[in-house]
């Protein structure tokens, strides 16, 4: 973990010496955790599998049957509307 405080007094080498042996670092403030920080590979590579989660969650759903080719208005209606 890194403190706010490393952070300010040390700067981007903080990170980098965080990052070396692990893919995210937590960023503590005031003793509570706060942010996280990531090497921007470790970021893509999070995203794609994101998208890909995505993309197979839509092919189930196509599969299952649960679409509706109705106009977005009345879709989002059934949808969201109670």
């Amino acid at each position: 973990m890194i403190t706010a405080n490393d952070l300010k007094t040390k700067g981007i080498a903080c990170l980098e010496e965080s990052l070396a042996n692990q893919p995210e670092a937590v960023i503590t403030v005031r003793g509570k955790e706060s942010f996280v920080v990531m090497k921007i590979d470790h970021y893509h590579y999070l995203r794609e599998m994101e998208l890909e989660a995505a993309l197979y969650e839509a092919k189930q759903d196509l599969s299952a049957g649960r679409f509706s080719k109705d106009n977005i208005d009345r879709h989002i209606n059934e949808s969201f509307v109670e």
